[in-house]
Protein backbone atom coordinates (compact mmCIF):
# COMPACT_ATOMS: atom_id res chain seq x y z
CA UNK A 1 0.00 0.00 0.00
CA UNK A 2 1.27 3.47 -0.93
CA UNK A 3 1.22 5.91 2.00
CA UNK A 4 1.48 9.71 1.73
CA UNK A 5 4.53 11.39 3.23
CA UNK A 6 4.27 13.31 6.48
CA UNK A 7 4.51 16.62 4.64
CA UNK A 8 1.65 15.65 2.32
CA UNK A 9 -0.52 14.43 5.22
CA UNK A 10 -0.06 17.62 7.21
CA UNK A 11 -1.14 19.85 4.34
CA UNK A 12 -4.96 20.39 4.41
CA UNK A 13 -4.98 20.92 0.64
CA UNK A 14 -3.97 17.29 0.14
CA UNK A 15 -7.40 16.21 1.34
CA UNK A 16 -8.75 17.65 -1.90
CA UNK A 17 -7.83 15.45 -4.84
CA UNK A 18 -7.84 18.26 -7.41
CA UNK A 19 -5.49 20.34 -5.25
CA UNK A 20 -2.91 17.56 -5.06
CA UNK A 21 0.34 17.58 -6.98
CA UNK A 22 -0.73 14.49 -8.93
CA UNK A 23 -3.18 16.62 -10.90
CA UNK A 24 -0.40 19.01 -11.90
CA UNK A 25 1.94 16.47 -13.46
CA UNK A 26 1.68 15.10 -17.00
CA UNK A 27 0.66 11.46 -17.28
CA UNK A 28 3.36 8.93 -18.21
CA UNK A 29 3.02 7.88 -21.84
CA UNK A 30 6.17 6.03 -22.77
CA UNK A 31 7.95 4.87 -19.62
CA UNK A 32 6.75 3.42 -16.34
CA UNK A 33 7.01 6.10 -13.62
CA UNK A 34 9.72 5.74 -11.02
CA UNK A 35 7.46 6.38 -8.03
CA UNK A 36 4.03 5.16 -6.95
CA UNK A 37 0.99 7.36 -6.47
CA UNK A 38 -2.05 6.90 -4.18
CA UNK A 39 -4.79 4.59 -5.46
CA UNK A 40 -7.45 7.32 -5.37
CA UNK A 41 -5.22 9.60 -7.45
CA UNK A 42 -4.62 6.88 -10.04
CA UNK A 43 -8.36 6.20 -10.21
CA UNK A 44 -9.35 9.84 -10.57
CA UNK A 45 -6.76 10.63 -13.23
CA UNK A 46 -7.72 7.67 -15.42
CA UNK A 47 -11.45 8.14 -14.81
CA UNK A 48 -11.22 11.79 -15.87
CA UNK A 49 -9.49 10.90 -19.11
CA UNK A 50 -12.00 8.16 -19.90
CA UNK A 51 -14.80 10.74 -19.73
CA UNK A 52 -13.64 11.86 -23.17
CA UNK A 53 -14.61 8.50 -24.66
CA UNK A 54 -17.94 8.29 -26.44
CA UNK A 55 -21.08 6.92 -24.79
CA UNK A 56 -21.28 3.19 -25.68
CA UNK A 57 -25.09 3.34 -25.72
CA UNK A 58 -24.95 5.95 -28.49
CA UNK A 59 -22.36 4.03 -30.51
CA UNK A 60 -24.62 2.85 -33.32
CA UNK A 61 -21.67 1.59 -35.36
CA UNK A 62 -21.22 -1.50 -33.22
CA UNK A 63 -23.21 -4.72 -32.99
CA UNK A 64 -21.64 -5.42 -29.60
CA UNK A 65 -23.84 -5.49 -26.47
CA UNK A 66 -23.59 -2.35 -24.31
CA UNK A 67 -26.13 -3.11 -21.58
CA UNK A 68 -26.88 -6.06 -19.30
CA UNK A 69 -28.99 -6.47 -16.18
CA UNK A 70 -27.34 -5.50 -12.86
CA UNK A 71 -27.76 -9.06 -11.56
CA UNK A 72 -25.70 -10.37 -14.47
CA UNK A 73 -23.13 -7.62 -13.96
CA UNK A 74 -22.68 -8.89 -10.39
CA UNK A 75 -22.22 -12.48 -11.53
CA UNK A 76 -19.66 -11.49 -14.12
CA UNK A 77 -17.69 -9.27 -11.74
CA UNK A 78 -17.59 -12.06 -9.16
CA UNK A 79 -15.87 -14.27 -11.75
CA UNK A 80 -13.52 -11.67 -13.21
CA UNK A 81 -10.54 -13.38 -11.53
CA UNK A 82 -11.32 -16.83 -12.95
CA UNK A 83 -9.21 -18.17 -15.79
CA UNK A 84 -11.55 -20.31 -17.84
CA UNK A 85 -8.76 -22.56 -19.10
CA UNK A 86 -8.30 -23.98 -15.57
CA UNK A 87 -11.06 -26.51 -16.14
CA UNK A 88 -10.00 -28.76 -13.27
CA UNK A 89 -9.95 -25.79 -10.91
CA UNK A 90 -13.29 -24.40 -12.10
CA UNK A 91 -15.37 -27.45 -13.10
CA UNK A 92 -18.70 -25.67 -12.68
CA UNK A 93 -17.67 -22.92 -15.12
CA UNK A 94 -16.60 -25.61 -17.58
CA UNK A 95 -19.99 -27.25 -17.20
CA UNK A 96 -21.71 -23.92 -17.86
CA UNK A 97 -19.77 -23.62 -21.13
CA UNK A 98 -20.87 -27.13 -22.13
CA UNK A 99 -24.47 -26.27 -21.34
CA UNK A 100 -24.25 -23.15 -23.55
CA UNK A 101 -22.80 -25.23 -26.41
CA UNK A 102 -25.64 -27.73 -26.04
CA UNK A 103 -28.33 -25.04 -26.08
CA UNK A 104 -26.85 -23.14 -29.03
CA UNK A 105 -26.21 -26.29 -31.10
CA UNK A 106 -29.79 -27.46 -30.58
CA UNK A 107 -31.08 -23.97 -31.35
CA UNK A 108 -29.34 -24.44 -34.72
CA UNK A 109 -30.82 -27.95 -35.17
CA UNK A 110 -27.56 -29.89 -34.74
CA UNK A 111 -27.67 -33.69 -35.01
CA UNK A 112 -27.47 -34.38 -31.26
CA UNK A 113 -29.39 -37.07 -29.43
CA UNK A 114 -31.14 -36.25 -26.17
CA UNK A 115 -28.64 -36.33 -23.33
CA UNK A 116 -25.59 -36.21 -25.63
CA UNK A 117 -23.00 -33.44 -25.56
CA UNK A 118 -22.92 -31.24 -28.67
CA UNK A 119 -19.63 -30.48 -30.41
CA UNK A 120 -18.45 -26.91 -29.98
CA UNK A 121 -16.63 -24.45 -27.76
CA UNK A 122 -16.54 -20.90 -26.48
CA UNK A 123 -14.16 -18.42 -28.11
CA UNK A 124 -13.23 -14.79 -27.52
CA UNK A 125 -15.44 -13.81 -30.45
CA UNK A 126 -16.52 -14.85 -33.92
CA UNK A 127 -13.08 -14.11 -35.36
CA UNK A 128 -11.50 -16.92 -33.33
CA UNK A 129 -14.53 -19.14 -34.00
CA UNK A 130 -14.08 -18.65 -37.75
CA UNK A 131 -10.37 -19.45 -37.54
CA UNK A 132 -11.15 -22.72 -35.75
CA UNK A 133 -13.92 -23.69 -38.18
CA UNK A 134 -11.69 -22.85 -41.14
CA UNK A 135 -8.85 -24.96 -39.74
CA UNK A 136 -11.22 -27.91 -39.34
CA UNK A 137 -12.32 -27.60 -42.99
CA UNK A 138 -8.75 -27.29 -44.20
CA UNK A 139 -7.53 -30.32 -42.25
CA UNK A 140 -10.46 -32.49 -43.37
CA UNK A 141 -9.85 -31.50 -47.00
CA UNK A 142 -6.12 -32.19 -46.69
CA UNK A 143 -6.69 -35.61 -45.12
CA UNK A 144 -9.08 -36.54 -47.89
CA UNK A 145 -6.69 -35.39 -50.63
CA UNK A 146 -3.77 -37.27 -49.04
CA UNK A 147 -5.83 -40.45 -48.88
CA UNK A 148 -6.64 -40.03 -52.58
CA UNK A 149 -3.00 -39.39 -53.45
CA UNK A 150 -3.82 -35.94 -54.81
CA UNK A 151 -2.06 -32.56 -54.25
CA UNK A 152 -3.18 -30.77 -51.08
CA UNK A 153 -1.10 -27.60 -51.19
CA UNK A 154 -3.57 -25.20 -52.84
CA UNK A 155 -6.74 -25.01 -50.74
CA UNK A 156 -9.25 -22.24 -51.40
CA UNK A 157 -12.39 -20.89 -49.80
CA UNK A 158 -15.32 -19.18 -51.56
CA UNK A 159 -17.01 -16.17 -49.95
CA UNK A 160 -18.73 -12.95 -50.93
CA UNK A 161 -16.61 -9.80 -51.02
CA UNK A 162 -18.82 -8.53 -48.19
CA UNK A 163 -17.31 -10.90 -45.62
CA UNK A 164 -15.91 -9.53 -42.38
CA UNK A 165 -12.13 -8.97 -42.41
CA UNK A 166 -11.52 -12.02 -40.17
CA UNK A 167 -12.08 -14.22 -43.23
CA UNK A 168 -9.27 -12.45 -45.02
CA UNK A 169 -7.12 -12.94 -41.94
CA UNK A 170 -7.88 -16.65 -41.91
CA UNK A 171 -6.97 -16.97 -45.59
CA UNK A 172 -3.71 -15.06 -45.20
CA UNK A 173 -2.60 -16.52 -41.87
CA UNK A 174 -3.33 -20.14 -42.80
CA UNK A 175 -2.39 -19.98 -46.48
CA UNK A 176 -5.78 -20.50 -48.08
CA UNK A 177 -6.73 -18.76 -51.31
CA UNK A 178 -9.73 -16.48 -50.86
CA UNK A 179 -12.08 -16.53 -53.87
CA UNK A 180 -14.57 -13.69 -53.58
CA UNK A 181 -17.91 -13.29 -55.31
CA UNK A 182 -18.11 -9.57 -56.09
CA UNK A 183 -21.18 -7.50 -55.27
CA UNK A 184 -23.10 -5.49 -57.82
CA UNK A 185 -25.47 -2.54 -57.89
CA UNK A 186 -28.63 -3.40 -56.00
CA UNK A 187 -27.35 -6.84 -54.87
CA UNK A 188 -25.16 -6.41 -51.82
CA UNK A 189 -24.64 -10.01 -50.69
CA UNK A 190 -23.01 -13.09 -52.18
CA UNK A 191 -24.81 -14.49 -55.21
CA UNK A 192 -25.23 -18.27 -54.53
CA UNK A 193 -25.10 -19.12 -58.24
CA UNK A 194 -21.79 -17.34 -58.76
CA UNK A 195 -20.43 -18.88 -55.57
CA UNK A 196 -21.29 -22.39 -56.77
CA UNK A 197 -19.62 -21.67 -60.11
CA UNK A 198 -16.36 -20.69 -58.33
CA UNK A 199 -16.17 -23.98 -56.43
CA UNK A 200 -13.52 -26.44 -57.61
CA UNK A 201 -11.85 -29.57 -56.25
CA UNK A 202 -9.59 -27.46 -54.00
CA UNK A 203 -12.45 -25.62 -52.26
CA UNK A 204 -12.46 -26.51 -48.58
CA UNK A 205 -15.84 -24.82 -47.98
CA UNK A 206 -18.16 -22.03 -49.04
CA UNK A 207 -18.93 -19.36 -46.44
CA UNK A 208 -22.43 -17.91 -46.28
CA UNK A 209 -23.19 -14.90 -44.09
CA UNK A 210 -26.32 -14.68 -41.99
CA UNK A 211 -26.34 -10.93 -41.53
CA UNK A 212 -23.96 -8.90 -43.67
CA UNK A 213 -21.98 -6.35 -41.69
CA UNK A 214 -22.74 -3.80 -44.44
CA UNK A 215 -26.53 -3.82 -44.49
CA UNK A 216 -27.65 -6.68 -42.22
CA UNK A 217 -29.01 -8.76 -45.08
CA UNK A 218 -29.16 -12.57 -44.86
CA UNK A 219 -27.55 -14.53 -47.68
CA UNK A 220 -29.58 -17.33 -49.27
CA UNK A 221 -28.05 -20.36 -47.58
CA UNK A 222 -30.84 -22.66 -48.76
CA UNK A 223 -30.23 -21.86 -52.42
CA UNK A 224 -26.48 -22.23 -51.94
CA UNK A 225 -27.00 -25.63 -50.32
CA UNK A 226 -29.24 -26.85 -53.15
CA UNK A 227 -26.79 -25.68 -55.83
CA UNK A 228 -23.85 -27.36 -54.10
CA UNK A 229 -25.79 -30.59 -53.55
CA UNK A 230 -26.28 -30.75 -57.30
CA UNK A 231 -22.67 -29.84 -58.07
CA UNK A 232 -21.33 -32.36 -55.55
CA UNK A 233 -23.51 -35.01 -57.15
CA UNK A 234 -22.05 -34.23 -60.55
CA UNK A 235 -18.40 -33.96 -59.44
CA UNK A 236 -18.12 -36.12 -56.32
CA UNK A 237 -16.36 -33.28 -54.45
CA UNK A 238 -18.67 -33.03 -51.40
CA UNK A 239 -17.97 -29.30 -50.84
CA UNK A 240 -19.44 -28.21 -47.45
CA UNK A 241 -20.84 -24.91 -46.14
CA UNK A 242 -19.90 -22.84 -43.11
CA UNK A 243 -22.42 -20.26 -41.93
CA UNK A 244 -21.00 -17.07 -40.43
CA UNK A 245 -23.94 -16.22 -38.19
CA UNK A 246 -21.99 -13.77 -36.03
CA UNK A 247 -24.83 -11.25 -36.13
CA UNK A 248 -27.81 -13.27 -37.29
CA UNK A 249 -27.41 -16.48 -35.29
CA UNK A 250 -29.38 -15.10 -32.35
CA UNK A 251 -31.86 -13.36 -34.67
CA UNK A 252 -33.12 -15.96 -37.17
CA UNK A 253 -34.26 -18.69 -34.72
CA UNK A 254 -36.55 -16.21 -32.95
CA UNK A 255 -37.80 -13.99 -35.77
CA UNK A 256 -37.64 -16.33 -38.76
CA UNK A 257 -38.01 -19.89 -37.42
CA UNK A 258 -39.05 -21.29 -40.81
CA UNK A 259 -35.98 -19.91 -42.58
CA UNK A 260 -33.66 -22.80 -43.47
CA UNK A 261 -30.07 -21.70 -42.97
CA UNK A 262 -28.63 -23.97 -40.25
CA UNK A 263 -28.00 -27.69 -39.68
CA UNK A 264 -31.36 -28.49 -41.26
CA UNK A 265 -29.42 -28.14 -44.51
CA UNK A 266 -27.20 -31.21 -45.11
CA UNK A 267 -24.11 -29.34 -46.32
CA UNK A 268 -23.93 -26.93 -43.36
CA UNK A 269 -21.18 -28.50 -41.23
CA UNK A 270 -20.32 -25.68 -38.82
CA UNK A 271 -21.73 -22.38 -37.59
CA UNK A 272 -20.24 -19.50 -35.62
CA UNK A 273 -22.20 -16.93 -33.63
CA UNK A 274 -21.21 -13.96 -31.48
CA UNK A 275 -22.48 -14.16 -27.93
CA UNK A 276 -21.43 -10.54 -27.49
CA UNK A 277 -23.70 -9.31 -30.28
CA UNK A 278 -27.33 -10.41 -30.28
CA UNK A 279 -26.42 -13.12 -27.78
CA UNK A 280 -26.70 -10.12 -25.41
CA UNK A 281 -23.38 -10.48 -23.55
CA UNK A 282 -20.63 -7.88 -23.15
CA UNK A 283 -17.69 -8.08 -25.57
CA UNK A 284 -15.46 -11.13 -25.31
CA UNK A 285 -17.44 -14.26 -26.18
CA UNK A 286 -18.24 -16.15 -29.35
CA UNK A 287 -19.29 -19.69 -30.14
CA UNK A 288 -18.55 -22.27 -32.81
CA UNK A 289 -20.54 -25.48 -33.14
CA UNK A 290 -20.13 -28.41 -35.49
CA UNK A 291 -22.79 -30.66 -36.91
CA UNK A 292 -21.17 -33.81 -35.45
CA UNK A 293 -17.90 -35.15 -34.09
CA UNK A 294 -16.89 -36.25 -37.57
CA UNK A 295 -16.69 -32.63 -38.66
CA UNK A 296 -13.96 -31.72 -36.16
CA UNK A 297 -10.72 -33.66 -36.84
CA UNK A 298 -9.41 -35.23 -33.64
CA UNK A 299 -5.82 -34.22 -34.40
CA UNK A 300 -6.76 -30.54 -33.93
CA UNK A 301 -7.75 -31.14 -30.32
CA UNK A 302 -4.92 -30.91 -27.76
CA UNK A 303 -4.90 -32.69 -24.42
CA UNK A 304 -3.04 -31.16 -21.48
CA UNK A 305 -2.59 -32.35 -17.89
CA UNK A 306 -0.39 -29.73 -16.25
CA UNK A 307 -3.36 -27.96 -14.69
CA UNK A 308 -4.35 -31.02 -12.66
CA UNK A 309 -6.28 -33.35 -15.01
CA UNK A 310 -6.57 -34.32 -18.66
CA UNK A 311 -8.18 -31.40 -20.45
CA UNK A 312 -9.08 -31.24 -24.16
CA UNK A 313 -8.56 -27.83 -25.73
CA UNK A 314 -9.18 -26.44 -29.21
CA UNK A 315 -8.47 -22.71 -29.15
CA UNK A 316 -6.04 -20.25 -30.71
CA UNK A 317 -5.23 -18.70 -27.35
CA UNK A 318 -4.95 -20.26 -23.91
CA UNK A 319 -5.94 -18.12 -20.94
CA UNK A 320 -9.22 -16.23 -21.08
CA UNK A 321 -11.73 -14.89 -18.59
CA UNK A 322 -14.72 -16.93 -17.46
CA UNK A 323 -17.04 -13.93 -16.94
CA UNK A 324 -18.49 -13.80 -20.45
CA UNK A 325 -19.30 -17.51 -20.46
CA UNK A 326 -21.14 -17.08 -17.17
CA UNK A 327 -22.91 -14.05 -18.63
CA UNK A 328 -24.02 -16.07 -21.65
CA UNK A 329 -25.46 -18.85 -19.50
CA UNK A 330 -27.29 -16.25 -17.40
CA UNK A 331 -28.93 -14.77 -20.49
CA UNK A 332 -29.92 -18.16 -21.91
CA UNK A 333 -31.70 -19.31 -18.73
CA UNK A 334 -32.92 -15.86 -17.65
CA UNK A 335 -34.55 -14.98 -20.96
CA UNK A 336 -35.28 -18.37 -22.46
CA UNK A 337 -36.74 -18.63 -25.95
CA UNK A 338 -39.60 -16.34 -25.00
CA UNK A 339 -37.37 -13.55 -23.72
CA UNK A 340 -34.99 -13.62 -26.68
CA UNK A 341 -37.95 -13.58 -29.05
CA UNK A 342 -39.47 -10.52 -27.38
CA UNK A 343 -36.16 -8.63 -27.42
CA UNK A 344 -35.48 -9.43 -31.07
CA UNK A 345 -39.02 -8.45 -32.04
CA UNK A 346 -38.55 -5.15 -30.25
CA UNK A 347 -35.26 -4.53 -32.07
CA UNK A 348 -36.94 -5.27 -35.40
CA UNK A 349 -39.88 -2.98 -34.58
CA UNK A 350 -37.58 -0.08 -33.70
CA UNK A 351 -35.49 -0.66 -36.84
CA UNK A 352 -38.63 -0.57 -38.98
CA UNK A 353 -39.81 2.57 -37.19
CA UNK A 354 -36.53 4.37 -37.88
CA UNK A 355 -36.66 3.16 -41.49
CA UNK A 356 -40.17 4.60 -41.92
CA UNK A 357 -39.12 7.99 -40.52
CA UNK A 358 -36.12 8.20 -42.86
CA UNK A 359 -38.22 7.14 -45.85
CA UNK A 360 -40.81 9.82 -45.11
CA UNK A 361 -38.17 12.52 -45.41
CA UNK A 362 -37.78 11.58 -49.07
CA UNK A 363 -34.05 12.18 -48.76
CA UNK A 364 -32.70 8.65 -48.37
CA UNK A 365 -32.52 5.35 -50.20
CA UNK A 366 -32.87 2.42 -47.77
CA UNK A 367 -30.30 -0.32 -48.44
CA UNK A 368 -31.13 -2.68 -45.56
CA UNK A 369 -33.75 -5.40 -45.92
CA UNK A 370 -36.87 -6.16 -43.92
CA UNK A 371 -35.68 -9.74 -43.32
CA UNK A 372 -32.28 -9.71 -41.67
CA UNK A 373 -30.42 -8.24 -38.73
CA UNK A 374 -32.20 -5.17 -37.26
CA UNK A 375 -29.97 -2.69 -39.04
CA UNK A 376 -30.93 0.49 -40.90
CA UNK A 377 -28.55 1.16 -43.80
CA UNK A 378 -29.27 4.20 -45.94
CA UNK A 379 -27.71 6.61 -48.42
CA UNK A 380 -28.46 10.11 -49.65
CA UNK A 381 -30.58 10.42 -52.77
CA UNK A 382 -29.49 13.98 -53.58
CA UNK A 383 -25.87 15.04 -53.19
CA UNK A 384 -26.14 18.20 -55.24
CA UNK A 385 -25.63 20.37 -52.17
CA UNK A 386 -22.02 19.24 -52.08
CA UNK A 387 -22.41 17.23 -48.89
CA UNK A 388 -22.27 13.47 -48.43
CA UNK A 389 -22.69 10.67 -45.92
CA UNK A 390 -19.27 11.29 -44.38
CA UNK A 391 -20.31 14.80 -43.42
CA UNK A 392 -23.59 13.59 -41.95
CA UNK A 393 -21.62 11.12 -39.84
CA UNK A 394 -19.23 13.85 -38.69
CA UNK A 395 -22.03 16.29 -37.81
CA UNK A 396 -24.02 13.70 -35.86
CA UNK A 397 -21.10 13.38 -33.45
CA UNK A 398 -21.89 16.78 -31.97
CA UNK A 399 -25.15 15.25 -30.70
CA UNK A 400 -23.23 12.31 -29.24
CA UNK A 401 -24.17 9.78 -31.95
CA UNK A 402 -21.62 7.50 -33.59
CA UNK A 403 -23.11 6.55 -36.96
CA UNK A 404 -20.54 5.15 -39.40
CA UNK A 405 -20.27 6.17 -43.03
CA UNK A 406 -18.48 3.78 -45.38
CA UNK A 407 -18.42 2.34 -48.87
CA UNK A 408 -19.88 -0.97 -49.97
CA UNK A 409 -17.60 -3.92 -50.73
CA UNK A 410 -16.21 -4.53 -54.24
CA UNK A 411 -17.62 -4.21 -56.90
CA UNK A 412 -20.18 -1.87 -55.37
CA UNK A 413 -17.68 0.40 -53.62
CA UNK A 414 -19.12 3.43 -55.41
CA UNK A 415 -22.12 3.15 -53.07
CA UNK A 416 -21.65 5.29 -49.97
CA UNK A 417 -23.91 4.63 -47.00
CA UNK A 418 -24.64 5.17 -43.32
CA UNK A 419 -25.62 2.38 -40.93
CA UNK A 420 -27.49 2.26 -37.63
CA UNK A 421 -27.33 -0.96 -35.60
CA UNK A 422 -30.49 -1.32 -33.51
CA UNK A 423 -29.57 -3.12 -30.30
CA UNK A 424 -31.61 -4.11 -27.26
CA UNK A 425 -30.95 -0.77 -25.53
CA UNK A 426 -31.91 1.38 -28.54
CA UNK A 427 -35.44 2.52 -27.71
CA UNK A 428 -38.13 4.11 -29.83
CA UNK A 429 -37.44 7.41 -28.09
CA UNK A 430 -33.78 7.24 -29.13
CA UNK A 431 -34.86 6.36 -32.68
CA UNK A 432 -37.04 9.49 -32.80
CA UNK A 433 -34.22 11.62 -31.40
CA UNK A 434 -31.71 10.25 -33.91
CA UNK A 435 -34.05 10.86 -36.84
CA UNK A 436 -34.66 14.42 -35.62
CA UNK A 437 -30.90 15.05 -35.35
CA UNK A 438 -30.33 13.70 -38.86
CA UNK A 439 -32.93 16.14 -40.21
CA UNK A 440 -31.30 18.96 -38.26
CA UNK A 441 -27.98 18.18 -39.94
CA UNK A 442 -29.61 18.20 -43.38
CA UNK A 443 -31.30 21.54 -42.66
CA UNK A 444 -27.90 22.94 -41.67
CA UNK A 445 -26.50 21.81 -45.02
CA UNK A 446 -29.39 23.44 -46.88
CA UNK A 447 -28.97 26.70 -44.99
CA UNK A 448 -25.25 26.69 -45.69
CA UNK A 449 -25.56 25.96 -49.40
CA UNK A 450 -27.07 29.28 -50.65
CA UNK A 451 -24.69 31.30 -48.47
CA UNK A 452 -21.69 29.55 -50.00
CA UNK A 453 -23.08 30.07 -53.50
CA UNK A 454 -23.59 33.80 -52.88
CA UNK A 455 -20.07 34.34 -51.55
CA UNK A 456 -18.53 32.41 -54.45
CA UNK A 457 -20.48 34.50 -56.97
CA UNK A 458 -19.38 37.77 -55.39
CA UNK A 459 -15.74 36.72 -55.48
CA UNK A 460 -15.82 35.41 -59.01
CA UNK A 461 -17.50 38.39 -60.70
CA UNK A 462 -14.78 39.79 -62.96
CA UNK A 463 -14.54 41.23 -66.46
CA UNK A 464 -13.92 37.76 -67.88
CA UNK A 465 -16.89 36.32 -65.99
CA UNK A 466 -17.52 33.29 -68.16
CA UNK A 467 -13.99 31.92 -68.03
CA UNK A 468 -13.66 32.59 -64.33
CA UNK A 469 -16.97 30.86 -63.59
CA UNK A 470 -15.92 27.79 -65.55
CA UNK A 471 -12.60 27.71 -63.72
CA UNK A 472 -14.37 28.23 -60.37
CA UNK A 473 -16.68 25.34 -61.10
CA UNK A 474 -13.71 23.03 -61.71
CA UNK A 475 -11.96 24.28 -58.59
CA UNK A 476 -15.13 23.75 -56.59
CA UNK A 477 -15.24 20.13 -57.72
CA UNK A 478 -11.60 19.61 -56.79
CA UNK A 479 -12.09 21.29 -53.43
CA UNK A 480 -15.06 19.10 -52.65
CA UNK A 481 -13.16 15.99 -53.69
CA UNK A 482 -10.16 16.95 -51.57
CA UNK A 483 -12.43 17.66 -48.63
CA UNK A 484 -14.11 14.29 -49.13
CA UNK A 485 -10.72 12.55 -49.24
CA UNK A 486 -9.78 14.33 -46.06
CA UNK A 487 -12.88 12.99 -44.34
CA UNK A 488 -12.19 9.52 -45.69
CA UNK A 489 -8.62 9.62 -44.42
CA UNK A 490 -9.68 10.34 -40.85
CA UNK A 491 -12.82 8.19 -40.84
CA UNK A 492 -12.09 4.67 -39.53
CA UNK A 493 -14.76 3.03 -41.68
CA UNK A 494 -13.69 4.55 -44.97
CA UNK A 495 -10.32 2.92 -45.47
CA UNK A 496 -9.93 0.17 -48.05
CA UNK A 497 -10.68 -2.55 -45.48
CA UNK A 498 -14.21 -1.45 -44.64
CA UNK A 499 -14.88 -5.07 -43.68
CA UNK A 500 -13.52 -4.36 -40.22
CA UNK A 501 -16.76 -2.61 -39.28
CA UNK A 502 -17.95 -4.45 -36.18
Amino acid sequence: MVLPTAAESDNPANSCMFASRYMQSPLPRFRMPEKSIPKDAAYQIINDELMLDGNPRLNLASFVTTWMEPECDKLMMSAVNKNYVDMDEYPVTTDLQNRCVNMIARLFHAEVEDGDQAVGCATVGSSEAIMLAGLAFKRKWQNKRKAQGKPYDKPNIVTGSNVQVCWEKFARYFEVELKEVKLREGYYVMDPKKAAEMVDENTICVCAILGSTYNGEFEDVKMLNDLLVQKNKETGWNTPIHVDAASGGFIAPFLYPDLEWDFRLPLVRSINVSGHKYGLVYAGVGWVVWRSKQDLPEELIFHINYLGADQPTFTLNFSKGASQIIGQYYQLIRLGFEGYKLIMENCRTNARYLTEILEKTGRFTILSKDVGVPVVAFSLKDKSLGHDEYEISDHLRKFGWVVPAYTMAPDAQHVLLLRVVVREDFSRTLAERLAHNIEEVLHEFEALHPKITKVVKEILVTEDEKNDQVEAKENSKKTHENRRRGRQARHPDSVDKTKGIC
